[in-house]
Order: structure tokens, then C-alpha cells, then sequence
């Protein structure tokens, strides 16, 4: 049987620390956090482990370190009030909550959002509010935000988040041409109209679906002709995360600096039992993860 306890402190040293990672308070939000609470059951012996895993509706909860380095970007101190864009599982949500006065979280999928709430409220954490919608309009009645954090990848910044971020905020999100493979963007509002943008490292996340972001899946089938998007299936797996401190090796998606290989294992379960397009743990293992952090 796995000691999560151990388990979870094992990931913040070897994982997260290793790669860089020291805002204490960062830290010690990953260790307060249980993520064996937020992944199918049948996946929670494989909850620590360094690379994403797959939780139903075609998406997945990040990689640890993904996580992390979001969070510890987002410079979040005690007063913040958080928008967190795609749910999902709702852990990356209850880390921030531990950093944040209030997180509110918005995701498309309504299986998830019930899901997420259950999850929190189980783990009585209280100050995490889920909405249903389109994460790429935000959520005007609780702005101006501190700090908006997209756990999706999108073509560009929203620039309705421009406008609900408070000045001195920060948005960090996954930024690229490509549906599944972007830059982590950091940008500061420092003024009215004036922002800051830097970029964190090259990273792999699901697409940000809505109105301001990338067309659903059925409808990128339509216009391009391809599986391209996050609700489509592929075939075999994606390049497995590595371990931090490893050799990497080609085909790998690997972690801070291009190090590290191995770590996903193909058939330990997908999406939903039952479910359409099932996605295979390994084939989770390339979204949601580090590529390079500069």
C-alpha cells in the first residue's frame, strides 16, 4: 500500500526543488495538498508521480512541477483573489487556495465542475468557488483578479483577462500556434495599459477551448481535417515525462533544461471507464507537463 505522506514529500524534493522551485510558501502548499484525492481511484498509486494523469472528459490533471512553477509565477500572497481557468480535478485550485484568499475556478466540462466541487468540499476546503462556462470570457462579477492562471493552452491572451486583471495582477498561460505544445507566458499589468510579458519555458498543455481560444474538437475535425485538438484520440501514446536528475533522451517530453526520460507506462486506464475516446496514462503524460523551463 502507498504512503501518500511519504510519497508526497518524495515528489516536492525530487521533483519540484530540484528543478528550481524554493518560494517556501509554494512549498508548502504542494506538501498540504493531497493529489491522491484528486485522481481516479484507480490511478492514486500512480498520483505522485512526475508527469500528468488522465481524468476523465479528455483532459488531465498537471504535472506536478507544472503546477508548481504556475503557482509560484503567479506570486500569490494571502489577500489575492484567484481566476483559475480549466478546473479539472480541481487540485491545481486547492494548492492555490492555500496561497490565496479566494480561488474562483472556471470549467466547460459540467461532469468535472460536479466532480471538482465534491472533491473540495470533501476536503472541506472552503474557499475555492467552481463555475460551469467558457473560461475564456472570465468572470466579470469577481473582478479585478490578482492573478489569472489557465491550466490550458491558447493561441493567445484572452483580452477580456487583460481587462479583469487588476493592475499590478499577473496572468499565467500556456501560449502557442500549435493546440498542444506553447510558451508559459507570465504577463504583468503595470499600468491602465501597460503590461509585461516574459516567457517561463516551453510546456504542453490540453487547448483552451471557447470563444477566444481554440474551436472545439468535432469543430477542428470540420475545418482542418485532422484528430488535432483535446477532445480527439491518437494513436499509441505521446513521449513519456521524465524524472528530475535523469539522462533525457530524443522523443521524450522531459523536464526543466531537457533532462530526464521514462515514466509513462502505456494501458493503466484512460477517461472515463467506458466512455468514447479513453486516454491512456501515457498518452496524458504529454499534456500538461514541462518541455524546458528557461
Amino acid at each position: 500500500m502507498t504512503d501518500f505522506n511519504e510519497a508526497r514529500e518524495r515528489m516536492v524534493e525530487r521533483q519540484i526543488v530540484r528543478r528550481g522551485i524554493g518560494d517556501s510558501r509554494v512549498l508548502a502548499a504542494m506538501r498540504r495538498v493531497p493529489r491522491e484525492a484528486f485522481v481516479p481511484d484507480y490511478l492514486r498509486d500512480l498520483a505522485y508521480e512526475d508527469r500528468p494523469l488522465p481524468i476523465g472528459n479528455e483532459q488531465t490533471i498537471s504535472q506536478p512541477a507544472i503546477v508548481a512553477t504556475m503557482i509560484e509565477a503567479a506570486d500569490l500572497s494571502p489577500a489575492d483573489v484567484v481566476l483559475d481557468v480549466g478546473t479539472g480535478s480541481g487540485y491545481a485550485a486547492a494548492v492555490a487556495a492555500a496561497l490565496a484568499a479566494h480561488v474562483h475556478s472556471i470549467e466547460r466540462h459540467e461532469e468535472l465542475v460536479a466532480k471538482a466541487r465534491e472533491i473540495l468540499a470533501r476536503l472541506e476546503i472552503r474557499n475555492v468557488t467552481v463555475y460551469l462556462g467558457d473560461g475564456t470570457a472570465g468572470l466579470a462579477e469577481h473582478a479585478p483578479y490578482d492573478a489569472i492562471i489557465a491550466a490550458a493552452g491558447g493561441p493567445h491572451i484572452p483580452e477580456i483577462w487583460r481587462r479583469q486583471l487588476a493592475v499590478g495582477g499577473r496572468i499565467v498561460m500556456p501560449v502557442g500556434r500549435d493546440r498542444h505544445y506553447q510558451r508559459l507566458i507570465k504577463l504583468v499589468r503595470c499600468g491602465e495599459d501597460d503590461y509585461q510579458s516574459s516567457s517561463l519555458g516551453e510546456v504542453s498543455f490540453v487547448p483552451l477551448v471557447g470563444a477566444d481560444a481554440w474551436p472545439a474538437s468535432g469543430a477542428a475535425r470540420r475545418s482542418s481535417g485532422n484528430g488535432g485538438g483535446g477532445g480527439g484520440c491518437s494513436a499509441g501514446s505521446a513521449g513519456s515525462v521524465g524524472s528530475a536528475g535523469d539522462a533525457g533522451s530524443a522523443g521524450n517530453a522531459g523536464n526543466a533544461g531537457g533532462k530526464g526520460s521514462g515514466g509513462g507506462s502505456a494501458g493503466v486506464g484512460g477517461a472515463e471507464r467506458g466512455g468514447p475516446c479513453p486516454m491512456s496514462a501515457a498518452e496524458a503524460a504529454s499534456r500538461h507537463c514541462l518541455l524546458a523551463l528557461a
